[in-house]
């Protein structure tokens, strides 16, 4: 059985799917690779237009940010429960998560220069270097493994959900959000937990190309990985922020 703790790429993505008549109609890796890589360029082009916007109009970014944000959730959970809408659901959701990325990053190098090239060569090095390991066979995503990530991604979405309930109330939960040592440790360790979800994923994705998963899963699995890259990419700068402000 599958299981990843990535809520896009779970167990029963492929629920109610049979396998493909033709191969041409299938689930592949190599067009899911092609799709990942279509997404990564809108997220690239909506979030270079805030990044702009913030040197020439920083007051109205956090505007595109937070509707970004808001947009982006939305969507995302209609990819979850319309998998077969994802070759258009998936698109929007890159340009959307793209604001949110642009306008994040701009602020952060304007406080912290250089942050964001080290934050995306961090990235993708992440990416890459579990890619090979999995590729390789270093890593295997077997069920213990897999139980481990799921438990641990769903502590940190537990302490995430408890963190904005208290910001209601004007409550600020102490030293995890904090620079001190306790601070970027637990970022040290959200990170650490974001990359093992990439294991999951890629796990997931061979798998649906062994299952011969319909032609647009492909789309769902490329939205799936950008959901997990997003996420790693967002606790990284969070882990380098707070390394860069005790300097």
């Amino acid at each position: 059985m599958m299981r990843t703790a990535n809520p896009a790429l779970n167990d029963n993505a492929f629920r109610g799917y049979g396998r493909a008549i033709a191969s041409e109609d299938s689930m592949t890796i190599q067009g899911t690779v092609n799709k990942t890589a279509f997404l990564l360029l809108l997220v690239l082009l909506t979030s270079t237009w805030t990044w702009r916007l913030y040197y020439t109009a920083a007051g109205s970014v956090g505007v595109w940010v937070f509707g970004g944000a808001i947009g982006g959730f939305i969507v995302a959970m209609i990819t979850v429960f319309k998998k077969q809408w994802a070759p258009v659901t998936a698109p929007l959701y890159a340009l959307l998560e793209g604001l949110v990325l642009g306008g994040i990053s701009s602020i952060l190098e304007a406080r912290y220069p250089g942050i964001v090239i080290q934050a995306v060569g961090l990235t993708f090095g992440t990416l890459f270097g579990l890619l090979f390991a999995y590729k390789s066979r270093l890593i295997r995503a077997t069920e213990n493994f897999k139980l481990g990530v799921v438990a641990a991604t769903g502590g940190i979405a537990i302490v995430y959900l408890v963190t904005m309930l208290l910001g209601f109330f004007g409550i600020r939960m102490p030293y995890i959000h904090e620079s001190g040592l306790i601070g970027i440790g637990f970022s040290l360790f959200v990170v650490v937990v974001a990359a093992l979800n990439l294991v999951l994923d890629f796990d997931f994705i061979e798998s649906g190309a062994a299952h011969g998963a319909p032609k647009f899963m492909e789309w769902y699995g490329a939205f799936g990985l950008m959901v997990t890259l997003i996420w790693l990419y967002i606790e990284i700068l969070r882990l380098l922020s707070k390394m860069r402000s005790r300097r």
